[in-house]
C-alpha cells in the first residue's frame, strides 16, 4: 500500500477582498488564544473591534490591491514544497494542504479537504518558525478538534518549532547579505543596522512562558553568526503593536526612528514573517520607510521574506521527514537553548 502524506501548512490568513476585512478580524479577535475572555463577553469585543478597525483596515488592504497576497503566496510555498518532498519519496505520496486561521481555506474547509484525500499520515507544518501560544499552538488546538468531529483519524505529527533550523537560517543570510549589499550601494559611506523585525505579543503573554521571544533571538543570533556580524551591528524589534497592553520591545518604528537620526543606513528583515502580508508589505514597506526618510536615514533597504527560497523549502521538507521518522507525536527538542521552560511547547500543544 503506497503511503499518502498529507502536509497542511498552517498560517493565519488574510482578507480576499475589503468587504471580508471586517470578518476577518472579527476571527482573528474572537480567538481565545488573542483575546482570553469567556465566549459570550469575547464574541462581544471582538464584533466591537471588528466594526471600529473596519475602515482602517480596509485602507491597508487597499494599498495591496484590496486583498491580502498571503493565501497566493502560501500556495506558492505548498507547491515548492509538494516538488522538494517528491523528489526521492520512493513509494510515497505527498500533497501539501493550507489552513488559515482566520480567513478561507479555514480549518474546518481543509480537515475536510484532507479526511477526503484518505491521508495514511497528517504532517501539520506550521508556517511560523518560532512557536507560541497565539499562532501555532492556536492553530494547532482548533485542527485537532476539529478533526474530531470531523472523524480525521489518520495519525497526526506536528512540528513545533524551526527557529534555527538550517535552511530557515541560510534563505534569512542570503536575503539580508543581498539587503546589505544594496545598503552598501546606495549609502557607501554610512554604516548599516541590521533591524530583525518580529510580530510583537503583549509581555504578559511571554511572562506566563511563551517561548516566542526566546526563539525570534535564538534564531536571530543564529543568523547573524551566520553573517559574520558584530552585536552592535544588528538588533531585533517588535512591530504592530495595537491596544493598551505593554508590549515587549524594543518597538522596530522607535528603533528605525533612533537609528535614522544616527545616520545609519538600515537593512529591515521580517524574521518571524516567512510571507509578504500587510506587515511587510504597509507597515515595513510604507510606514516605517516613510519614518525612515523623514528622520533622514542614510538608506532604507526592506529585505524580502524567505517566501519560496530553495534553502527555506528544503529545510521545510527535512522537518517534515524528521516527522514522518519519529514516534511522538508533537516535535521533541523544544528545550535547544531558546525556551524558557525545556518543554514547554510539547506540553501545551500535546495537551490539545
Amino acid at each position: 500500500m503506497t503511503a499518502r502524506v498529507a502536509v497542511v501548512l498552517f498560517n493565519l490568513g488574510g482578507p480576499d477582498s475589503l468587504a471580508a476585512v471586517r470578518p476577518f478580524l472579527f476571527n482573528l479577535f474572537n480567538d481565545p488564544a488573542i483575546i482570553g475572555l469567556p465566549g459570550l463577553p469575547r464574541w462581544l469585543l471582538a464584533q466591537l473591534i471588528s466594526r471600529r478597525r473596519e475602515k482602517k483596515a480596509q485602507g491597508i488592504y487597499a494599498l495591496m490591491g484590496d486583498r491580502s497576497p498571503i493565501l497566493p503566496n502560501t500556495e506558492a510555498q505548498a507547491d515548492a514544497l509538494t516538488a522538494a518532498l517528491k523528489s526521492g519519496a520512493g513509494g510515497t505520496e505527498f500533497r501539501a494542504f493550507i489552513a488559515m486561521r482566520y480567513w478561507h481555506p479555514l480549518t474546518e474547509e481543509t480537515v475536510a479537504a484532507v479526511k477526503a484525500y484518505d491521508p495514511t499520515q497528517v504532517i501539520l507544518l506550521p508556517l511560523y518558525p518560532q512557536f507560541s501560544t497565539t499562532t501555532t499552538a492556536s492553530s494547532y488546538a482548533l485542527w485537532m478538534r476539529v478533526a474530531r468531529v470531523q472523524g480525521l483519524t489518520a495519525p497526526h505529527k506536528l512540528v513545533c518549532c524551526y527557529p534555527v533550523e538550517p535552511g530557515f537560517v541560510a534563505a534569512s543570510v542570503q536575503q539580508i547579505r543581498a539587503g546589505l549589499d544594496q545598503a552598501q550601494a546606495l549609502a557607501p559611506q554610512a554604516k548599516p543596522l541590521v533591524i530583525l523585525s518580529a510580530h510583537g505579543l503583549p509581555k504578559k503573554v511571554v511572562e506566563r512562558g511563551d517561548p516566542y521571544v526566546a526563539q525570534v533571538e535564538a534564531g536571530a543570533a543564529a543568523i547573524t553568526q551566520a553573517l559574520g556580524l558584530a552585536k552592535e551591528d544588528w538588533v531585533v524589534s517588535y512591530q504592530s503593536r495595537v491596544g493598551p497592553l505593554e508590549w515587549v520591545g524594543p518597538a522596530t518604528d522607535a528603533v528605525i526612528e533612533q537609528a535614522a537620526r544616527d545616520g545609519l543606513a538600515l537593512v529591515v528583515f521580517p524574521i518571524a514573517f516567512v510571507s509578504e502580508h500587510s506587515e511587510t508589505l504597509v507597515e515595513l514597506d510604507i510606514e516605517y520607510r516613510h519614518l525612515a526618510e523623514r528622520n533622514r536615514a542614510a538608506a532604507y533597504v526592506r529585505v524580502p521574506t524567505v517566501s519560496t527560497h530553495a534553502d527555506f523549502i528544503a529545510g521545510l521538507a527535512d522537518l517534515v521527514r524528521e516527522a514522518l521518522g519519529r514516534d511522538a507525536p508533537v516535535q521533541p527538542g523544544c528545550g535547544q537553548g531558546f525556551c524558557a521552560k525545556a518543554s514547554r511547547c510539547a506540553r501545551k500543544v500535546g495537551a490539545q
